[in-house]
């Protein structure tokens, strides 16, 4: 890799975690000559990865007036969040089904993981094993086509779920959720694995819509 390409993947790498952890709001404007102070890079490389994350629909460019973190709505949320809970809840009655014991007992293994409340590193650590979860989950029911649709939309998210991380320390709430999702699971109970899913779901959606509701965002 030459000098300029990691220089323009350092810029790629700074801005897509500063959208992804909303330290850069949605809806947001930035300019080149801002975000070259804000990274101490020149102006190429901010410009090259402007156009990545333009590619990638996490910003739009504003002619003379530089670009726009493309915003969230309630709308994207409600959408989103009701998309998840079809995949989800059929992931989990697939997984019952179809899951070894040696790959339920794994997952509940894997349920551990927290994050640091104000710590953005700690948020993308975790929304990423969050997703590693979740997409196990996928794996276990053995659908190749809903494990790609569910990463696609999980991975979506993650802007959203920074939103709801912000609101208070959940650290403790989420990691039960995630056990109590593994529970279900080990119970090969249908019914109560789509009721425990299903709650999750709707905890996390209320957080997000809460957050989005303070004076101070948007």
């Amino acid at each position: 890799m030459t000098a300029d390409n990691s220089f323009a993947e350092q810029a790629y790498t700074g801005l897509k975690n500063d959208i992804l952890t909303c330290l850069l709001l949605p809806g947001s404007r930035i300019a080149q000559p801002e975000l070259v102070k804000r990274y101490a890079l020149g102006v190429t490389p901010i410009r090259e990865a402007l156009k990545r994350l333009e590619y990638e629909g996490f910003v739009h460019s504003l002619p003379r007036y530089g670009y726009l973190i493309s915003p969230i709505t309630v709308k994207d949320i409600e959408d989103l969040y009701n998309f998840r809970m079809i995949l989800e809840q059929a992931a989990v009655s697939l997984a019952i089904e179809r899951a070894t014991d040696t790959q339920l007992e794994r997952l509940k293994k894997g349920t551990g993981f927290s994050y640091v409340y104000k710590n953005r590193k700690s948020y993308l650590d975790f929304l990423d094993q969050n997703t590693h979860f979740h997409i196990a989950i996928a794996m276990a029911a053995g659908n190749r086509k809903l494990t790609d649709v569910l990463t696609t939309t999980l991975n979506e998210m993650i802007r959203i779920f920074n939103l709801g991380l912000d609101l208070r320390d959940s650290a403790m709430e989420m990691q039960r959720e995630h056990l109590d999702i593994a529970d279900a699971l080990s119970r090969r109970d249908v019914k109560y694995a789509q009721k425990v899913i299903a709650a999750q779901i709707t905890s996390s959606r209320q957080r997000v819509l809460e957050m989005m509701a303070q004076p101070t965002n948007f």
